[in-house]
């Protein structure tokens, strides 16, 4: 159990870093809402399936209403927004900006009525994780990895959707797996994906003859790989090991995004990205693993 542990934390790891990569690559020749609904309304179907012959039962009317919440906020605003991003934002850079979700996730649950107050430390992380995100996105940056101001509003606003989304997942869980829920969020999201496509005129530009080979090969893997391997993993990592650990990748994702978009792609790092991935991160492990630390250093002693 543990060798298979491992292998699934190097899979959420590698894959899921990977994946803006994969975006940005397939959708140099497919239209971007279109490739997404493609992605995730097959990989959702065969999901669903896989789910269903392990005698897991089919959502019932307001699980699909509760998928239809989340479709919106995780898949299409949260997954589309950084997709459509992707279109002028560098893979790695926008994957830095997703990196500070769970900074925005605490900030959000502590706003809404009723949310827990964070400790001072989780404050702490909160200001570190913005400062990163400020020096990143910062319009009046002049190196060549500058982001554009459009790409990065369209992603900081995919990480206000996806936090408020998994915040409201938490309280909204299925009655039958969380390998379904996925499914049933993956398809419901896909299927708005195709929708919108097709209402903003994408469909004109779905050339089949035109798809580069590359583009092809990046939507099959996000299809199977991506969505399918990375869910997996990630669902088995819940099931075998503590909600700490299991949030790692958070701060692995944008290291993998980074290095793959520099090698294959030849995207700028430059000593302000560097800095700004630094400073992120260490909000990120202030705020998710360094309580776990603490007090595990406090029991010890």
């Amino acid at each position: 159990m543990k060798a298979r542990l491992l292998v699934a934390f190097a899979l959420v790891y590698v894959v899921w870093g990977s994946t803006y990569l994969g975006i940005r690559i397939a959708i140099e020749t497919i239209p971007p809402f279109l490739m997404a609904g493609i992605r995730f309304t097959i990989a959702g179907s065969i999901l669903m399936i896989w789910s269903r012959s392990r005698g897991n039962a089919l959502p019932s009317r307001a699980e699909w209403k509760v998928a239809g919440v989340i479709g919106v906020l995780l898949m299409l605003l949260g997954n589309g927004g950084v997709v459509w991003a992707e279109q002028t934002v560098p893979s790695s850079l926008a994957a830095l900006i997703v990196a500070s979700s769970p900074i925005v996730t605490v900030a959000i649950d502590w706003l809404r009525p009723g949310g827990p107050r964070p400790s001072n430390l989780t404050i702490a992380g909160l200001l570190i994780g913005f400062a990163g995100v400020a020096i990143l996105v910062n319009p009046f940056a002049t190196d060549v990895a500058r982001v554009d101001p459009k790409g990065a509003a369209a992603v900081l606003v995919a990480v206000l959707a996806w936090s408020a989304g998994s915040i409201y997942s938490r309280s909204r869980p299925y009655s039958t797996s969380a390998l379904m829920g996925a499914a049933a969020n993956m398809v419901t999201g896909g299927l708005m994906f195709l929708v919108v496509g097709l209402a903003t005129g994408e469909l004109p530009r779905l050339d089949l003859h035109a798809t580069s080979a590359r583009s092809a090969i990046a939507l099959l893997y996000l299809i199977f790989v991506g969505a399918l391997v990375g869910f997996t993993a990630f669902f088995y990592i819940l099931q075998h090991t503590t909600p700490a650990k299991s949030t790692t990748y958070a701060y692995v994702n944008p290291v993998v995004a980074i290095i793959l978009g520099w090698a294959v792609l030849d995207e700028p790092i430059t000593p302000r990205v560097l800095l700004a991935a630094a400073i992120i991160i260490s909000g990120v492990v202030t705020i998710t693993a360094l309580p776990h630390l603490l007090k595990r250093s406090t029991v010890d002693s």
